[in-house]
Formats: C-alpha cells, sequence, structure tokens
C-alpha cells in the first residue's frame, strides 16, 4: 500500500533533521571538550590487561589500530613497562605501544587515532554502534621518552604509548645529532651554533657530540638522561638558569605532530603560536620530534664549590647577589639540610675542605642549614713548551676570581669545601648516584616529588613555616632551592611563574625505599607532609605556582594558569581538538559522544 503524504512530509522532515545535525556536530567539535572534572578509574593492575575489559569493542580497536601503515611496528603485547614511571606510584596500562621509525609513523597514528574519535562523535556516519564509538573515541595516546614523569603524566590508560626512544629521523635513518658550528645569516653575518636533535634523543649524548666541535647547550637539567622532548614540554631547569634561562628559552626551531597528526615546523617566526604553546606545553598542543638546540663554546673543567650556613636570610641574600652581578659563577644551585649527621665528612669523598681541621671540628647534628652550591668554569691552557707554567698562571687567575666572588659572602668559613672536576663529570653528577642507588636496589622506588616556584617577597615566611615547622629532617632526599631571574624567562610559552622579577625553585626530591615491614609509611607520611606544605602555600596566599605540576581539578588547572587560561583553551582547541594527546596530566578529558543514534533513529 503506497504511503499517504503526511508520512512522505514526516520521512523528509527526519532526513533533514540528520543532516543538520551532522552539519551541527562537524562544525562544533573542534570546540566541544569536557575540562578535568574527574580522575580516571583506578589505577591498572600491569601485570594484566583484563583491566581494559575485553570487551569487543576493545578488540575492534585493536583490529583497527593494527592497520596503520608503519615503518616501526606495534606492541600489543609486552606492554607493561608502560604502565610503570619515575615516580611510581601510579600505574595505568595502555592498549599499544607503537615504536616509531620514523615522524611519519607518528603522525600516522595520530591522525589514525583521531579519525577514529571524530567516528566515536559522531561525525562522519559511520554505521556502528553506541558502545563502539564510545570506546574508539576514548583512545588517547602519550609520548614516552626515558619514563621519567613523577605521576602517570606519561601514561595513556587503554591508550596508545608512543615510545620515542625509537625513533628515526623522517627518512628512516638512525636518529643523529648534527651539530651546526656557526655561519653566515645570523647576526653581523654569523648563524650562532645549534645542534639539530631528535625529540627522542637524550641530553647526555648531545652533551657528548657537541662536545666533539668544542660546545655544549647552554642550559641544563640536573640530570642529563632525559629526552630532549620530555624536558622542553616542561621547562628544564637546573643552576644555569640565572644566566640562560631554562631550556625551553634555548630553542630555536621545532618540529611538532599535533593532535590532529599535522607535523608543523614552527619558530619565533614560524608558526610562533604552536611554537611558545608547545614549550612548556605538557606535551597538550603536541609531540616534539626534532628540536634545534642553542649552543655555546664550552668549557673543559670546573671549579666546584660548596658552602655552609646557619640562617636563611642571610644565605638568600648572597643567593641574590650572585645571581644579580655580573660577574658571577657560572652555576648556582642551593640545598637544605636539616639534622644531618657528619655532614661535611660525607663532603670528603668529593671535596676538598679548605679548612682542614676547622672542617673536622664541625658539627651539623641537630641544625638546619643551608648549603650555596657554585661552579665556575676554566679551560686548561693547551700544551706546548711552557705548557705547566702557563696551566699554573691560569689556575692562579681563576682562583683568585673565585677568592674574589666568595670574600663578597658571608657563609661559615668552616666550611668551604673545593672540588675540581672535568665539565662532563660536573653535568653528569646526578648519574654516578643512579648508578650506585640501582645497584642497592634504591633506585626504582617511590619519589613523591614536590617542585615549586616561590615568589622572592615570600620566601622567607615560606622557610621559616616549612623547614622550621613542617618538616623534620631531609633523610627522604634533597631539598634544593635557589632563585631565577624572571627576565630570563619567556613570557610567551605556556610555563607559569610567580609574577616577580625574582623566585625560587624548590624541589622536595624524596624518595621512599621498601619498608622492612613491607607497609607504605613512609610513603604515606612524606605525601602528607607534602600536601601540608601546599595547603600551607595555600592558606598563606603566597602565589606559588608548581613546576611539574600536577592537580586534579579544573579549578586548580585555571588557578595554576592563571591569565593562561584562555590561551591554553585557544590552544588545545587549536592542536588537539579531541584531546588525544597527554592525558595523564588530566588538564581535559576525550569529548563527551553526542547519543547520535538516539537523537537520529
Amino acid at each position: 500500500m503506497g504511503s499517504s503524504p503526511y508520512s512522505f512530509f514526516r520521512l523528509k522532515k527526519t532526513i533533514f533533521f540528520r543532516f543538520v545535525m551532522i552539519l551541527l556536530l562537524t562544525s562544533i567539535s573542534h570546540h566541544r571538550m569536557n575540562l578535568c572534572s574527574n580522575l580516571p578509574s583506578a589505577p591498572a593492575d600491569p601485570s594484566t590487561l583484563s583491566n581494559l575489559g575485553g570487551s569487543s569493542s576493545s578488540y575492534d580497536v585493536i583490529s583497527s589500530l593494527k592497520t596503520i601503515h608503519l615503518k616501526g611496528h606495534l606492541n600489543f603485547d609486552n606492554v607493561n613497562h608502560a604502565a610503570k614511571d619515575f615516580g611510581n606510584r601510579h600505574h595505568y596500562l595502555p592498549l599499544a605501544i607503537v615504536h616509531p621509525k620514523s615522524v611519519s609513523d607518528i603522525s600516522s597514528t595520530i591522525k589514525h587515532v583521531f579519525e577514529m574519535g571524530k567516528l566515536g562523535m559522531g561525525i562522519g556516519g559511520g554505521e556502528t554502534v553506541e558502545e563502539e564509538e564510545d570506546q574508539q573515541n576514548q583512545v588517547t595516546i602519550a609520548a614516552r621518552g626515558r619514563g621519567h614523569s613523577l605521576q602517570g603524566q606519561a601514561q595513556a590508560q587503554g591508550g596508545v604509548i608512543i615510545d620515542m626512544g625509537s625513533l628515526d629521523d623522517q627518512e628512516g635513518r638512525p636518529k643523529t645529532i648534527i651539530v651546526h658550528t656557526g655561519g653566515g645569516g645570523g647576526v653581523n653575518g654569523k648563524m650562532p651554533p645549534y645542534a639539530d636533535v631528535c625529540g627522542g634523543e637524550v641530553w647526555i649524548n648531545i652533551l657528548h657530540e657537541s662536545l666533539k666541535y668544542g660546545l655544549a647547550p647552554k642550559s641544563w637539567t640536573d640530570y642529563l638522561h632525559l629526552t630532549v622532548g620530555g624536558t622542553l614540554s616542561n621547562a628544564g631547569i637546573s643552576g644555569q638558569a640565572f644566566r640562560h634561562g631554562p631550556q625551553i628559552n634555548n630553542v630555536y626551531q621545532l618540529e611538532v605532530v599535533t593532535g590532529k597528526g599535522d607535523v608543523v615546523t614552527c619558530s619565533e617566526k614560524q608558526d610562533a603560536d604552536l611554537f611558545y604553546g608547545v614549550l612548556g606545553g605538557l606535551g597538550q598542543f603536541g609531540i616534539i620530534t626534532r628540536a634545534r638546540i642553542s649552543l655555546e663554546p664550552a668549557p673543559k673543567m670546573v671549579k666546584w664549590i660548596r658552602v655552609l650556613y646557619s640562617e636563611f636570610s642571610i644565605f638568600s641574600k648572597d643567593q641574590e647577589h650572585l645571581i644579580s652581578s655580573r660577574n658571577t659563577f657560572d652555576y648556582i644551585e642551593g640545598f637544605v639540610l636539616i639534622n644531618r649527621t657528619g655532614l661535611l665528612n660525607n663532603w670528603r669523598s668529593s671535596f676538598n675542605p679548605k679548612e682542614p681541621l676547622q672542617a673536622t671540628q664541625f658539627n651539623s647534628d641537630g641544625r638546619t642549614l643551608y648549603c650555596l652550591e657554585m661552579a665556575k668554569y676554566f679551560d686548561p691552557v693547551d700544551d706546548d713548551d711552557d705548557g705547566d707554567n702557563n696551566n699554573n698562571n691560569n689556575n692562579h687567575i681563576v682562583n683568585q676570581v673565585i677568592e674574589s666572588l666568595l670574600s663578597e659572602l658571608s657563609y661559615i668559613p668552616s666550611t668551604l669545601f673545593l672540588s675540581e672536576v672535568s665539565y662532563v663529570d660536573f653535568l653528569d653528577r646526578v648519574h654516578v648516584s643512579e648508578i650506585k642507588l640501582r645497584e642497592k636496589g634504591l633506585w626504582e622506588v617511590p619519589h613523591p616529588w614536590l617542585n615549586l616556584l616561590i615568589p622572592k617577597s615570600r620566601i622567607h615566611e615560606f622557610a621559616k613555616q616549612v623547614f622550621g615547622n613542617i618538616l623534620t629532617n631531609t633523610a627522604n632526599g634533597p631539598i634544593l632551592i635557589y632563585p631565577a631571574n624572571q627576565s630570563k624567562w619567556n613570557n610567551r610559552t605556556s610555563l607559569v611563574t610567580p609574577e616577580e622579577d625574582i623566585f625560587y625553585l624548590v624541589a622536595f626530591l624524596s624518595a621512599v625505599p621498601p619498608s622492612s615491614t613491607g607497609t607504605d609509611d613512609g610513603l604515606e607520611r612524606v605525601l602528607t607532609q607534602n600536601q601540608r606544605i601546599l595547603d600551607f602555600c595555600k592558606e598563606a596566599g603566597l602565589g606559588m605556582k608548581q613546576y611539574l605540576p600536577h592537580y586534579t581539578t579544573q579549578d586548580e588547572w585555571q588557578a595554576h594558569f592563571g591569565h593562561k587560561w584562555e590561551l591554553l583553551l585557544k590552544r588545545k582547541s587549536m592542536y588537539d581538538p579531541l584531546a588525544i594527546l597527554s592525558p595523564g596530566h588530566r588538564i581535559f578529558q576525550k569529548p563527551t559522544p553526542f547519543p547520535i543514534r538516539r537523537i537520529l533513529t
């Protein structure tokens, strides 16, 4: 029997409604994402894949991922290690690991997941069931270098991990470090030296390669066995930052794969918004696959110096004096020591006391002390007929400079300790400790670190409360504290700092070794201590910012980014509209799919 005119009109109206909804969803999908409101479910047990649910839709996603054409390969079986990081507290099991052999592998993977996400959002008209759409929409991607994140930031529960250590260059050749010693085209007709490096390369390798040309990067982290992409996605801070700024201030160019799979070369003059967004951007806008790092002439040797203070006010005054002086040390850091027995005797394995007898008589028991750590770089004179004399003269000049600088400080005289080491040994000093800790089985333990940036105007209040009341010892690990100049930090990057000319990095680098009772009492105690510090900062209104930040609510993230929050939203919408990248930071959730099947049927 034929249809009535009313039935035909109703059919045309339904078709028209479907068409309008598809257009509407297509146009707004790039702007519709959930801000952080819920954390992921309980951390997955790294020993089993059952946490992924084993549903048919999971296998559909696996089947879909297997269709990606790669020069490298996908791994669905041996993925447990990617559910672990240096923090060793959060374990989120991924669905797969991509081992890329080229940048195109990363681009293809992201594009595939992006298309899956669009399908899951109901964009494109695919004939899939809602459960499958939701599963496809939930696939995320995290880049993993050396797994040195602290709270699961480089993990992706039920998602895809990209192993940056497997990355070769764009042509599929083994990754290389290309050093340019300088040439025409720059200021005064000369281009400053730089190194083109892979995003998965580690800084220690860049150091060794650039030293072959008498060059080295300007700014470092204290630990060099980290990837370029990892540190540039955060900041990269060490004792050279007062002079050169963090590592993100010393980059000329980046190659980035966005959350849509686009491969973009960017710099301050080309796609500058993406360039500055990615630097310090916590991986939210793209994966760094190559970087052009600024270099400078490298020294050969280092005079390494430590002195102690008993008063924080004098200690901080001397630190601020040194970072503000034109002629000063090349590296300036500091750390807090609370109730450390036999402190100076422990230093003797690496340092020589200026006054051995007085150093022997110094007692650190039960005291809160502040160590100022400095370094002066220098070059011995090249060997020639008068090599010994020239070296002695050069050494004498360097010592005179150091003595002049030290004469301006007010440290405890008996605590002056000095050492002379190679430039490489100085920069790679933390790796020596790593080797010892690994031998004792104390490296892969929980590391509940807390890194804070405190404005200069509130640092004394902070020190009084935290070092005087909250902390009772520093047995769980070092506490670093040193100032930086705001003028050396580019405020166009995504990194946020306190809004003062000088601010302090305070890093509580705790490690919790296995307890003899097998309990987590030590970890819980440190976490409680960290929370007390955070609560104090908030209640006192110190204007503190977290470095390597970790928050659990949208309000906290918005407060952290402050006036940069709206720009962050804009960049996320532009470069990663489906919130595919770096889910471990929990800033954004995946967009909520519309119940399009129910709407259209």
